[in-house]
């Protein structure tokens, strides 16, 4: 072969070489509903150690990260049997709990995530955005948001959260509105109450004795 044929070969070769879907696509495939513009503040694909700049493991509870999978665990019985007999029972690490921080005012978060259980728990798996602002909470037949605790109480028939399978979530916020999404199913709350101001995490807590896991997260800034 000469090398002008060669150098054909190889050109033909790299132009149509299959590229992993996110060198393909990139982070600004995401096209937001609530915003017009998206800044990338963080995306991780689990492929190294936990970024403790962005999350911060609570109660004691075990996380690691393994063949590309962030995986959190109940606390050792040791940590819960103290905290059982303290003033402090309530956050015994029964169940794995996480924060994700400097999550911007207005933003969108896209993630794959499952939590593991035999059941659901009342009030529980959760996402917290802001801690206890807007709680996402997961049963069998309903979604619920609940904003500042109790102040008010959005349930929704869909999107639904199953146990024990791999979902894509995303979660846009402004104030005023909320945009949850699971597996291309959505549903949109709006309340006035609805404001991330002076919050700046999204809380991940599973089950009692049970499992979350994440695969990938990204986060961005809307403009």
């Amino acid at each position: 072969m000469t090398t002008t044929l060669r150098l054909a070969a190889l050109c033909f070769a790299f132009t149509f070489t299959v590229l992993p879907s996110h060198a393909q696509t990139g982070d600004a495939e995401y096209k937001p509903e609530l915003f017009q513009d998206l800044k990338l503040v963080y995306s991780d694909n689990f492929d190294g150690p936990l970024n403790t700049e962005f999350w911060e493991v609570r109660q004691s509870t075990t996380w690691a990260v393994k063949d590309g999978v962030l995986t959190g665990s109940p606390s050792s019985k040791e940590f819960q049997d103290k905290k059982k007999a303290s003033a402090d029972p309530s956050h015994a690490g029964l169940k794995p709990v996480i924060w994700l921080k400097k999550v911007p005012e207005n933003f969108v978060c896209a993630m794959r995530v499952r939590y593991d259980a035999t059941t659901y728990q009342k009030g529980f798996p959760l996402f917290d955005l802001g801690h206890h602002i807007h709680t996402l909470s997961f049963s069998e037949k309903a979604t619920t948001l609940a904003i500042k605790k109790n102040l008010e109480i959005l349930p929704v028939t869909e999107p639904l959260f199953a146990l024990n399978q791999w979902h894509d979530v995303v979660i846009e916020l402004k104030k005023g509105t909320l945009l949850l999404k699971i597996d291309g199913k959505k549903h949109v709350f709006e309340s006035r109450n609805i404001d991330m101001a002076g919050q700046a995490q999204i809380d991940f807590k599973a089950v009692d004795g049970g499992s979350c896991q994440i695969d990938s997260v990204r986060v961005w800034e809307g403009k």
